[in-house]
């Protein structure tokens, strides 16, 4: 296998490797892991900032006192269609990698987020109208996409054994800008006091240019990777791809929307105050972020669906225990209960992403196809899917912060809502068993297309 290359005459406006094979060890040993490595550490860099962005209502939210004007339920709906917003640009991110280059689009999407932060500086004080702060906290979604993108991009990177820690590193990374915002909304809240939340957005800016910067300097384009519109029409037919749409609703849309809503929660429901509820806040999101390259590789080793099914069983139990605590009244138990949730959604979003690729690369095997050829149809589809699942996925922030301004709004807690997300987490579990797990019964592998114990280890 030939070293990667560049050649300017082929591609223009960037850094460009006409050749890229990482199934082939001896390619990857010699010189396609170090550049892998490197691509995946700037990658983690701009999609942590992306994420802070996009959660930075979250954090606005905590600043707006009485003098705002908004009542609990109208900032869950600001949280709310900033999860809309990144949800939705999750789909045309995807396919801006192969369109632009991996390292081309996460310049500009890094810079992208100069315009909400920005535009937040400048509206954020007592007398803004709600609409304005709606609009604004809807520019913040771009910082949403940058996800797709990036996990589209270091898919590609990584071979089919790898990926589980990669693209759980890579999201892991990523996911730890929204305790990171939060942090640094506590730091602003207990220094400079609630009055100031340009401090924070100022914090952001410098380290925004530097993410594109960084990009631009350390990280390459891919030439073989290609949009593929058969690829995509395939995945979108394709059961799997819904299903694990609603798989990774329940893990990473219960963390992205849990961390947008964490804070109010604790200020609706348990009366804290700005400081008391930034103070804690971060504390799920940072671990739930943490041990996401652990759910990775947990599923490298012992198969991604058997993790997910355990997890969805866990998620469900420590779901009793903060409806107990709601109904109880009980702040200790309440977070005991959140915070595991948090280290579960963590975990069920290594397992999960890590299940793409091996999914699609079974069906390959399935279907008489080995080697190179199962490898390459793998790599296609699951890539044409990541971004469909991943809006799928953070579409269920939307629906948690829903949830609990309906809660809120109808009966004054977040109980009702806690109950309906126990619900769901018990049917994914049930799904998961059902379509990757459940045992053949005699005779019926001759009427299924697909072996469903092909499907066990992915």
């Amino acid at each position: 296998m030939t070293a990667p290359t560049t050649t300017a005459a082929a591609h223009k406006g960037g850094r460009w490797i006409e050749q890229w094979d990482p199934e082939d060890e001896v390619f990857w040993e010699r010189t396609g892991e170090r550049i892998a490595r490197r691509n995946l550490l700037w990658s983690v860099f701009s999609e942590h900032i992306g994420f802070s962005i996009w959660s930075l209502w979250s954090v606005m939210v905590l600043f707006m006192g009485p003098e705002y004007g908004i009542d609990p339920a109208g900032k869950f709906f600001l949280i709310g269609t900033a999860t809309l917003v990144g949800a939705i640009a999750r789909v045309p991110y995807t396919f801006a990698v192969a369109r632009f280059g991996g390292r081309n689009w996460t310049v500009f999407s890094a810079l992208t987020l100069l315009l909400p932060t920005g535009a937040a500086y400048a509206v954020m004080e007592p007398g803004t109208s709600y609409t304005t702060f709606v609009v604004v906290s809807a520019l913040t979604g771009v910082g949403g996409g940058n996800f797709a993108s990036s996990m589209t991009n270091i898919n590609s990177f990584f071979p089919l054994r790898r990926k589980g820690w990669a693209l759980g590193l890579n999201a892991g990374g990523g996911n730890i800008g929204v305790p990171v915002v939060q942090l640094v909304g506590l730091l602003v809240i207990g220094t400079a006091g609630a009055a100031h939340p340009r401090v924070v957005l100022g914090v952001y800016i410098p380290l925004i240019v530097a993410a594109a910067v960084c990009a631009a300097l350390f990280m390459d384009n891919l030439a073989p990777v290609r949009n593929d519109a058969g690829a995509a029409r395939e995945a979108v037919r394709d059961r799997h791809t819904w299903i694990m749409s609603v798989l990774y609703t329940g893990t990473f849309g219960s963390f992205i929307g849990y961390s947008f809503a964490f804070g109010l929660v604790l200020q609706t429901q348990f009366g804290r105050t700005p400081l008391q509820a930034a103070s804690l806040t971060f504390i799920g999101p940072l671990l739930g972020s943490l041990i996401r390259p652990v759910g990775g590789r947990l599923a490298d080793q012992y198969g991604g669906a058997r993790i997910t099914l355990g997890n969805f069983a866990a998620m469900a139990v420590a779901t009793a225990v903060v409806i107990l605590a709601s109904m109880t009244g009980s702040l200790a138990v309440f977070l005991t209960g959140f915070v595991a949730l948090f280290l579960l959604t963590g975990l069920g979003n290594g397992s999960t992403y890590k299940m793409i690729p091996g999914i699609f690369h079974a069906q390959a095997v399935a279907r008489g196809m080995t080697g190179e050829a199962a490898a390459a149809h793998g790599r296609r589809l699951s890539g044409a899917s990541m971004g469909l699942i991943g809006a799928v996925g953070a579409l269920g922030g939307l629906a948690i912060n829903l949830a609990f301004r309906q809660s809120f709004g109808s009966v004054g807690t977040g109980t009702a809502a806690f109950v309906a997300f126990l619900v769901f987490y018990a049917g994914c579990a049930a799904l998961t068993w059902a379509v990757y797990l459940r045992k053949e019964a005699p005779g019926a592998a001759v009427a299924q297309p697909e072996p469903r114990l092909g499907f066990a280890e992915v």
